[in-house]
């Protein structure tokens, strides 16, 4: 139900059509999210929707470690039942990242999403979204948020509700003073 409610305000205002790239943690759950709410289907190709592509990333994945749940699925299982997702970014067929021993930590977990911010400043699109646990998506809005008035900070980095989207513009600073020191 949430994921169809998603969908349709995501079709209805307009935003499909501007999202160039979909990056989603390679879990069944988010997976499912990701092609439920951008994914191609019959109607849309029918209507004329071009919809972006869908690429799982390993390191925008929940917090690993101990729980079941939080395991991925061999990548030829995902592949199956998700043809239309790209999983070239996956580190090989099972998942080598989870330990049933321990649990990732915060520290470790932080790292790991400041690792996916920087690749993701190296990637061309412009409209991305990402599709991940609320948790980690905390962690990138927390850390996007270290400039931000009190208050901003405060409203950003809220706790997700289930099937959630925000939209944030993300500036380079550093690219903006270059810019101005050439002036």
């Amino acid at each position: 139900f949430q994921v169809g409610k998603l969908r349709k305000n995501v079709h209805a205002s307009g935003l499909l059509k501007r999202i160039e790239l979909v990056i989603t943690s390679p879990l069944y759950r988010t997976m499912q999210t990701a092609f439920g709410v951008f994914g191609s289907t019959e109607s849309n190709e029918d209507a004329g929707v071009n919809c972006p592509q869908i690429m799982a990333v390993e390191l925008c994945r929940d917090r690993m470690g101990v729980r079941p749940c939080d395991m991925r699925r061999r990548v030829s299982q995902c592949q199956a039942l998700f043809p239309s997702i790209d999983f070239s970014m996956m580190d090989g067929e099972e998942d080598s990242m989870w330990n049933p021993d321990f649990r990732e930590s915060e520290e470790e977990m932080a790292a790991r999403m400041g690792l996916l911010m920087n690749w993701l400043w190296t990637r061309p699109e412009k409209e991305i979204v990402i599709v991940s646990h609320g948790i980690m998506l905390q962690h990138i809005l927390d850390r996007l948020g270290n400039d931000c008035h009190p208050s901003v900070r405060t409203a950003l980095c809220k706790r997700f509700d289930n099937c959630e989207l925000r939209s944030v513009v993300i500036v380079d600073k550093s690219s903006m003073e270059a810019d101005s020191q050439l002036r």
